[in-house]
C-alpha cells in the first residue's frame, strides 16, 4: 500500500517511538553514533523523509543530536534528562547546586528509611572504584562512578519519581564533575556526602545523612570553576 500524507504522521510517530525505545533500552549507548540512514530505513522498514521526521522530533526532545557531516548521535537517555542539558546550559552553577541540595538532602533522608543491604553494598562498590580512578587518574571512570553512587542513593530513596527526576540530571552532573576536576586542589574522593553518608544510611540517621549531604555540596560550590 501506498502511504499519503494523512498516514505519515501515525507511521513517524511510530518510528519515533521505537527510536526512543532503542535509546531507553541502552541498545543505543549515550553519546554514541546510532546507524546511519540506510540502515535504519532497512532494519525498520521507512522511507527516508519518515525517519527523518522521526530523527527530527527526537533531536528535538533533546535525546538526539544531529552533527553535519559526522552523524546522528545519542545525548541523552530520556526527554527529560535532554531537557535538562539544555537547561543547564541558561542556569549558573550556584543554580545548579541549589537543585542538587534539594534532591541529594530528600534522597539522603528517604533513604535511611528504605535503602536495602543491596544498595549498601553496591554504594559501597562504586565509592571503591571512585576512590581507586581517581588515585589512577581515570577521571571519566571517578565521574562516572561519583554519579552512579548518587543515582544509587536516590534509587534506595524508595520514591521512583524522585529517582527519575534525579537521574534526568545525569549528564550535567557528569560534566560538572569533570569540570571540578579540572581545577587545582580539588579533592574527587571526600569522604562528606559519600563514605559518611553511606554509614549514615546504615544507621538509619536522617539528621547525619542530611547534614553529610551539606557538607559536600558546601565544599562542591567553593571549589566549583568561577
Amino acid at each position: 500500500m501506498t502511504l499519503t500524507p494523512s498516514h505519515r504522521p501515525a507511521l513517524a510517530e511510530e518510528i519515533t517511538a521505537k527510536l526512543r525505545d532503542m535509546i531507553k533500552s541502552g541498545e543505543w549507548p549515550l553519546q554514541e553514533r546510532i546507524p546511519a540512514e540506510p540502515e535504519l530505513m532497512s532494519t525498520l522498514g521507512v522511507s527516508r523523509g519518515t525517519l527523518r521526521e522521526a530523527i527530527k522530533a527526537l533531536a528535538h526532545s533533546g535525546m538526539l543530536e544531529v552533527r553535519r557531516g559526522d552523524g546522528t548521535y545519542v545525548r541523552a537517555n530520556s526527554e527529560m534528562s535532554g531537557a535538562a542539558q539544555r537547561m543547564y546550559l541558561e542556569h549558573t552553577q550556584e543554580h545548579i547546586v541549589e537543585v542538587r541540595l534539594g534532591l541529594d538532602t530528600q534522597a539522603a533522608r528517604l533513604a535511611t528509611k528504605h535503602a536495602t543491604t543491596e544498595d549498601l553494598a553496591e554504594m559501597r562498590r562504586l565509592l571503591a572504584l571512585r576512590h581507586d580512578a581517581w588515585q589512577a587518574g581515570d577521571y571519566p571512570t571517578w565521574a562516572s562512578a561519583d554519579w552512579e553512587f548518587h543515582e544509587r542513593v536516590a534509587l534506595a530513596s524508595g520514591n521512583p519519581l524522585l529517582h527519575q527526576l534525579y537521574a534526568s540530571f545525569g549528564g550535567v552532573f557528569h560534566n560538572d564533575l569533570l569540570r571540578q576536576q579540572r581545577k587545582g586542589g580539588f579533592n574527587g574522593i571526600p569522604r562528606e556526602g559519600h563514605d559518611e553518608l553511606v554509614d549514615a544510611l546504615e544507621a538509619h540517621d536522617p539528621d547525619a545523612a542530611v547534614q553529610s549531604v551539606y557538607r559536600n555540596l558546601d565544599y562542591c560550590s567553593d571549589s566549583a570553576p568561577r
